[in-house]
């Protein structure tokens, strides 16, 4: 996923001299290719996120491109507030792309785990939030934020689950992308970034009727075609390396309720923080979101139905 965003990113500034790229002191390796390729177009603001983030604002403004990168602990929840104020609220053309997101940086602790970043971002008026699940989805939601020349937050997991795509996507903003066909009136699984891999490999190994659909926007996304999946399914689970208070789960059960009220099972982290660091896989153990938990909460949920 990295390396198409940085392909993607050297791409755009080849193409346009406008596009800017600003880093609070991270990415060093990932963007070697773009500093070798567009030296001018590339700053590292430091460690002074906030600061990056008006710097960015008044680029924008000048009628530059913006591109801002940071781990999403940093980006955007270190500038929820500048987000807000210098960008959002003038509707400035800023990307903001939080790298690591979920519990990727797990050895460094809470500090570097990110898994409010979609709820901190999504009630922001005007500005968008995308979370693709593989390199394909990365691409596509890379060029539809360039494309959109308003403001984006591109949420980014560092670890790669593996493809989810067989080939590059052609998306529309908002949409759900189906990655496993299934039957109506049987359960659909919805997911979003890391998690995606994960639906589709259970849904295949034990609900082979299921229908699978990654979602690459959060907001805005598309609620007629929610509110149809949701008529179609027996029930929902939806699935995601974020809080259950505010993510995709969330927005899932806001349209649901409100056109297709159908039984929806969130699965996501819960209202705690992680009690002890160690390794990726033994993060998403500690919060059940390892393959084998998130399988026995969903075979509880179904015999409840």
């Amino acid at each position: 996923m990295r390396a198409a965003f940085s392909e993607t990113l050297v791409r755009l500034a080849k193409a346009d001299p406008n596009v800017q790229l600003l880093t609070g002191d991270h990415g060093y390796a990932l963007f070697d290719d773009f500093r070798k390729s567009c030296p001018a177009q590339y700053i590292n603001a430091g460690i002074a996120e906030q600061n990056m983030v008006g710097m960015a604002a008044g680029l924008a403004r000048a009628g530059f491109r913006p591109f801002v990168y940071g781990l999403s602990a940093f980006i955007p929840v270190r500038v929820v507030e500048q987000i807000k104020l210098d960008i959002a609220h003038d509707k400035l053309p800023v990307v903001l792309i939080g790298d690591g997101a979920g519990f990727v940086y797990s050895h460094l602790g809470t500090s570097h785990q990110s898994t409010e970043d979609i709820a901190c971002t999504r009630a922001i008026p005007g500005l968008s939030v995308y979370s693709p699940a593989d390199r394909f989805e990365v691409t596509a939601c890379m060029e539809l934020a360039y494309q959109s020349k308003a403001p984006v937050y591109l949420r980014m997991g560092k670890s790669d689950r593996g493809d989810v795509h067989a080939e590059a996507v052609q998306v529309k903003i908002g949409s759900l992308l189906q990655v496993k066909l299934g039957q109506v009136d049987e359960i659909t699984f919805i997911a979003t970034g890391s998690l995606v891999r994960t639906a589709i490999d259970i849904a295949s190994a034990a609900y082979p009727d299921a229908a699978v659909w990654s979602t690459p926007f959060i907001k805005p996304i598309d609620s007629k075609q929610v509110s149809t999946i949701c008529a179609q399914s027996l029930a929902v689970v939806v699935l995601e390396e974020h809080s259950i208070l505010g993510g995709l789960g969330s927005v899932i059960a806001e349209i649901a309720s409100e056109f297709s009220p159908v039984r929806i099972l969130r699965i996501g982290v819960g209202d705690r923080f992680s009690h002890h660091c160690g390794t990726y896989e033994y993060l998403l153990k500690e919060h059940s979101l390892d393959r084998a938990a998130i399988e026995h909460r969903i075979r509880d949920f179904l015999t409840a139905i």
